[in-house]
């Protein structure tokens, strides 16, 4: 009986959302591939360096606000934007934070706070759409989280319920150029 509760137990627990949980990935069977461009784009925000701790504020320990981010070096012919937020060190795969497609070509800022305008943002590991700030589990090593911007070529026509994998197979052969920004976050 013990043995019963504990594999029901564990069942169970692989149903719980979260950052250490593998929902906000793909449930294709192979991943698609990265995009790659020659160009790269600046990726900053103002509440954090490259490498650096991110603040409480824009995690779920805090109100849950994505950063401020500055993109520089977008390519002039960029028809729009995609940003992807994700967490590589989950315990069960990358781990979706945020996601936004048809962002506008000539956006050089987003605030802290700000959903893309006119953008389409996708559904998070959360199973929301937006945003969803860093929670890593407790007592784990700070994770990293990776911003990633995309230029690219054309507009991506996808459902709003679009994973990850299928905005990167949207972007192969359309990517201008790429950008990343690190930052890292424990509990």
């Amino acid at each position: 009986m013990r043995r019963s509760f504990l594999i029901a137990l564990v069942a169970a627990m692989g149903l719980l959302p979260g950052c250490g949980s593998d929902s906000g990935g793909s449930s294709a069977p192979s991943p698609a591939p990265t995009p790659t461009a020659s160009h790269r784009i600046t990726v900053t925000s103002s509440a954090f360096t490259e490498g650096g701790t991110i603040p409480r504020r824009h995690t779920c320990d805090g109100e849950d606000v994505s950063p401020p981010l500055a993109f520089s070096g977008v390519p002039a012919d960029t028809t729009g934007l995609v940003l992807m937020m994700e967490d590589p060190d989950a315990p069960h795969g990358t781990f979706t934070h945020w996601l936004a497609w048809n962002i506008g070509p000539r956006t050089t800022e987003l605030a802290a706070g700000q959903a893309p305008q006119g953008a389409t943002q996708g559904r998070n590991g959360f199973r929301k759409t937006g945003y969803g700030g860093p929670c890593p589990p407790r007592g784990d090593n700070p994770h990293h989280y990776v911003v990633t911007v995309y230029a690219a070529d054309r507009r991506l026509d996808l459902a709003p319920d679009a994973t990850p994998d299928d905005v990167r197979r949207a972007l192969t052969d359309h990517t201008l150029a790429t950008g990343t920004l690190t930052g890292r976050y424990g509990r």
